[in-house]
C-alpha cells in the first residue's frame, strides 16, 4: 500500500466521528445550561454597579447552548465539521463590548459550551467554580483613585494665569497640562489632577478673576478635546 493512502486511512481514523446516544445529548444540554443559568446570576451580580444589558446576560446562556450543540454535532462526523466550519467563517458580529468584563464572560459561556459538548462536564464545572472566586477575591482589592479632569476657561491675562496655576498647584497632589487652547484672548485649558480638596480647588478658582468658568470631572482614561 502507497505511503499516502496509509497516512489518508490513519487520519481519517483518527477524527473519525462516533456515535453519540440521546442520553448524552441531553445530559450535556442539561449540564450546559444549568451553569448557562449560573453565568447569568453571576453576570448580574457583578454587573450592578455598572451598565446592565439583560439582552446580553441572556445572549451569554443562549450562546453556551449553542456551542454545546455545535461541539456535539461536530464529533459526529469529519464531513459535518468542515461545512460547520466553513459555514461559521462566514458569520460577523459587528457589536462593541461596552465594558472589558463583558469579554470574559462571553469568553466564559462559550469555553462552557465547548466543555460540555466535549463530555468534559467535571472541567466546565470546576472552571466556572474558579472563575466565580477569582471575580469574588478581585472585587474586594481596593480600586486605586483615578485622576480627573480640570476644566478651567478664563481671560488670557498674565496675573490670571499665575493665580491659576498656584491655585491648582496648593489645592493637588499631582497636576499636569492636556490641553491649552487661544482662541480671541480666551484660554481653555485642561489639566489632569489628584484632587486634595475639590472644594477647595473650585472655590480657589472661581475667586480668580478673569476666570469664566471651571468644571471637574471624571474621565476613563481617555481624552478627546
Amino acid at each position: 500500500m502507497e505511503l499516502g493512502k496509509i497516512f489518508d486511512q490513519a487520519f481519517l481514523q483518527g477524527f473519525a466521528g462516533r456515535d453519540i446516544g440521546t442520553k448524552e445529548i441531553m445530559i450535556s444540554l442539561v449540564i450546559t445550561a444549568v451553569l448557562s443559568v449560573y453565568i447569568f446570576f453571576i453576570y448580574r451580580v457583578i454587573t450592578r454597579k455598572h451598565f446592565y444589558s439583560k439582552n446580553f446576560n441572556i445572549s451569554l446562556s443562549v450562546v453556551s447552548l449553542i456551542t454545546c450543540g455545535i461541539i456535539l454535532t461536530i464529533q459526529s462526523s469529519l464531513v459535518v465539521s468542515l461545512g460547520m466550519v466553513g459555514a461559521l467563517s462566514i458569520v460577523r458580529f459587528r457589536t462593541a463590548v461596552k465594558e472589558p468584563i463583558d469579554l470574559g464572560f462571553m469568553f466564559w459561556s462559550i469555553s462552557i459550551g465547548i466543555m460540555c459538548g466535549a463530555g468534559m462536564t467535571e472541567i466546565a464545572i470546576l472552571t466556572s467554580l474558579f472563575v466565580t472566586i477569582m471575580i469574588v477575591a478581585l472585587e474586594f482589592i481596593p480600586a486605586g483613585k483615578s485622576p480627573v479632569l480640570l476644566l478651567v476657561n478664563y481671560y488670557d491675562f498674565p496675573e490670571t494665569e499665575e493665580k491659576l496655576e498656584k491655585a491648582v498647584e496648593e489645592n493637588t497632589a499631582f497636576h499636569k497640562v492636556r490641553s491649552r487652547n487661544v482662541t480671541n484672548g480666551i484660554v481653555d485649558i485642561v489639566y489632569e489632577i489628584r484632587l486634595k480638596d475639590e472644594k477647595a480647588l473650585s472655590k480657589a478658582v472661581a475667586d480668580i478673576k478673569g476666570v469664566n468658568s471651571s468644571t471637574v470631572m471624571s474621565h476613563d482614561g481617555e481624552i478627546s478635546i
